[in-house]
């Protein structure tokens, strides 16, 4: 079979894809993958031997100024015609698209040529994109069991999980280690809140046994670092975590912002979290509302995550290792994903 994947707009969209890029291609299926510019490279890193790659001319529509918003738009409408055409040629069986402004002119084209067309959404609130392109897709998979933001279709609705690369279902499971290890991360540019907050409600607790690895920002790197230290308190600050797999399995309990693959990440490996959605993104609240409904931890808006409530909270935890293990068990979400949206795309 003959299956095209449609991916871009950042890796929380990518990585999920390349999994279930190789979960098809390891049964045979013929893989072609599309992707915007910012993704290309990411892409072509992780997909699968033999798959083919194009590029589709798209950029997000979201926050801008109306003629940016307008240029947006041309870009998708240029790269649906090119598809339109393409697809002459060249017609995928499938179409399994993964969200973001560079999958809808792959879906509309798959529309046009009436193939069969599966859409995926990562958060527990619908994006904007895959609430456009719902209309055109016979089947959309979600990350979580609820989305809120549904628009009223036909569109068979489908509860599949997030896929994650191969390294987190290595270590799915796994007890927490009981070491006092709290692992701090606000994805991949950091988040100031974090930086701002953590330290000082570290410091002002009476018991600081606590082991820190704390990512952030380049620049914040050696501030931090000079802080923990005076404070005497146990900290690796890195600005990039190479390997988050080990890094949530070595914690205890995790402190992070609540995108769909933070979460599920989260979910999969089981691991306790004290989660701050970003405050200008409704799917993130969303998505932290999700994991705290499970009992694996907490949902706290920006305004009230403070010092004095941090410091009370990871004191509270940290003196009832038995709390931080159930909150582990509670968390736990068994990950097929990519087998399920495989076997659903195939069926």
């Amino acid at each position: 079979m003959k299956i095209w994947i449609a991916t871009g707009g950042t890796g929380g969209h990518v990585f999920p894809a390349m999994a279930v890029a190789s979960e098809l291609a390891s049964r045979g299926h013929k893989i072609t993958i599309s992707c915007d510019g910012r993704t290309d490279k990411m892409v072509r890193d992780s997909a699968p031997k033999k798959s083919r790659i194009v590029h589709i001319w798209a950029s997000g529509v979201g926050a801008k100024s109306r003629l940016n918003q307008i240029y947006a738009l041309f870009k998708i409408g240029v790269s649906a015609c090119g598809l339109i055409l393409r697809f002459i040629l060249f017609r995928p069986n499938r179409v399994v698209a993964f969200g973001g402004y560079a999958s809808v002119p792959v879906v509309f084209a798959a529309h046009v040529w009436k193939i069969p067309t599966y859409l995926h959404e990562q958060n527990a609130a619908i994006g904007r994109a895959n609430k456009f392109a719902m209309r055109w897709v016979k089947t959309l998979m979600t990350s979580f069991p609820t989305v809120s933001g549904m628009p009223k279709t036909a569109t068979q609705v489908v509860y599949t999980g997030l896929p994650v690369r191969s390294d987190f279902l290595n270590v799915a499971g796994t007890k927490i280690p009981n070491k006092n290890h709290l692992l701090v991360t606000g994805g991949s540019l950091g988040a100031q809140i974090l930086d701002d907050i953590v330290p000082v409600a570290i410091a002002n607790m009476k018991n600081k046994k606590l082991f820190v690895t704390h990512q952030t920002r380049p620049e914040n790197v050696e501030k931090l670092q000079r802080f923990y230290a005076e404070n005497k308190i146990h900290a690796n600050v890195l600005s990039f975590i190479r390997d988050m797999a080990t890094a949530i399995k070595d914690a205890d309990l995790v402190i992070g912002r609540s995108g769909a693959s933070t979460v599920i990440e989260l979910e999969t490996v089981g691991r306790p979290a004290i989660l701050v959605p970003l405050n200008i993104n409704p799917d993130q609240a969303a998505n932290a509302a999700a994991f705290a409904k499970l009992g694996g931890g907490f949902a706290i808006e920006q305004s009230k995550f403070t010092e004095k409530w941090l410091a009370a909270t990871l004191t509270e935890l940290f003196e009832n290792p038995a709390r931080l293990e159930k909150m582990a068990e509670k968390s736990l979400v068994e990950n097929l994903a990519a087998q399920k949206i495989a076997d659903t795309v195939t069926k």
